[in-house]
């Protein structure tokens, strides 16, 4: 659950937005400098993607794989998973080993740890994966893999998180599996820039969202990373060059806008390669009137697992349908009310926009 300001009072949630990019990019943004986290040393901050072409993207997206995707990534997750939960474990458990199965070779880590809730002490346990560890610098791919605890209705019937947040899993999943070789020739290749994948556990309330009631694994995570040392002398936080966070995604017609000025270049790159993928007939049931990465000014602010990084500076991109999907916190967030064709044509757009900024 993302806590939004949302539409109604827009000129605060504006306000918000724009104050907290706006603070990024007096400290010098994705662009010109690292704020809070202090001078990074090298080039990064200068990175240019590389585009493909219209063959390249035609070849790219033919390795995704929708069955894949829907019957080996997201269906072992459409369970209850609240944290301490046993569905939590089970599905921690299968995002490690399917990481792990991989040909590319990750560096699969857990960043377990306990906190105080309304419930009680509870454990978490954040799944960190990172393509190659002695690179200088980070593209982030992140999500949830938690469900949030409500009771169970008179049917039995549980809490999945479809689209909160078992799709943003599954897609991240199905790209690495899908981009597996070029992974592995990347990393070969030793590159400045290589890709890391977050898994929060803990992003949900368990009562009523506060401060200290939610985002529990990215808060964990966020500050563990500041003080972690890495190459450099810089940390595992100041080595993030973009934070990219999926959240309620798999609905039909999702509406994704920009939230942040600091990263709005990189929001524009999602929109071209939209609008190419639209022209190659590369997506399935897609309305060019209806493009999902939308050229609004910014929606305003969200809390969401970026939060606790875009406080220390992190470039964020955050890829959350606005409004929320019709199903948010509620029994209906399930499979049968996803849309297998916007999960698909949002997996190939990520793709793209991966290969090109890792220059796969």
């Amino acid at each position: 659950m993302p806590r939004s300001l949302r539409r109604c009072g827009l000129a605060l949630a504006v306000a918000a937005g724009c104050a907290l990019a706006l603070c990024l990019l007096w400290r010098g943004g994705p662009a010109a400098g690292r704020g809070e986290r202090g001078a990074a040393p090298g080039s990064e901050l200068n990175h240019k993607p590389r585009s493909l072409s219209s063959s390249q993207l035609k070849h790219l997206t033919s390795q995704l794989d929708l069955q894949r995707l829907w019957k080996t990534c997201l269906q072992p997750m459409l369970v209850e998973r609240y944290p301490g939960s046993l569905g939590n474990v089970r599905v921690r458990q299968f995002i490690m080993e399917k990481l792990r199965a991989l040909e590319a070779s990750w560096q699969v880590e857990l960043d377990a740890f306990e906190d105080r809730t309304p419930h009680g002490m509870v454990s978490f346990a954040n799944v960190v994966a990172t393509l190659d560890p002695t690179a200088t610098w980070r593209l982030v791919l992140a999500c949830h893999y938690d469900s949030k605890y409500f009771p169970r209705d008179k049917h039995g019937r549980a809490f999945v998180g479809a689209t909160d947040s078992a799709v943003p899993c599954s897609i991240l999943l199905e790209l690495v599996t899908a981009l597996d070789k070029l992974l592995l020739k990347a990393r070969g290749q030793g590159s400045k820039i290589t890709l890391q994948l977050l898994f929060f556990d803990g992003e949900e309330a368990f009562q009523e969202w506060s401060k200290t009631d939610s985002l529990y694994g990215a808060r964990h995570l966020a500050e563990h990373m500041g003080r972690a040392p890495h190459l450099q002398g810089i940390t595992q936080l100041q080595a993030i060059s973009l934070f990219v966070l999926l959240d309620l995604l798999g609905a039909p017609r999702p509406t994704i806008q920009n939230h942040f000025l600091a990263t709005a270049g990189w929001f524009k790159r999602l929109i071209s390669i939209e609008e190419r993928m639209h022209q190659l007939s590369l997506l399935q049931s897609h309305s060019q009137e209806q493009p999902y990465f939308q050229r609004d000014s910014p929606y305003g602010f969200i809390e969401d697992d970026h939060t606790p990084f875009l406080r220390k500076g992190v470039p964020v991109l955050h890829l959350i349908a606005t409004p929320f999907p019709r199903v948010w916190h509620t029994l209906e967030d399930t499979e049968a009310n996803l849309h297998p064709p916007t999960v698909e044509n949002l997996s190939k757009i990520l793709a793209a926009f991966l290969a090109e900024y890792l220059w796969l």
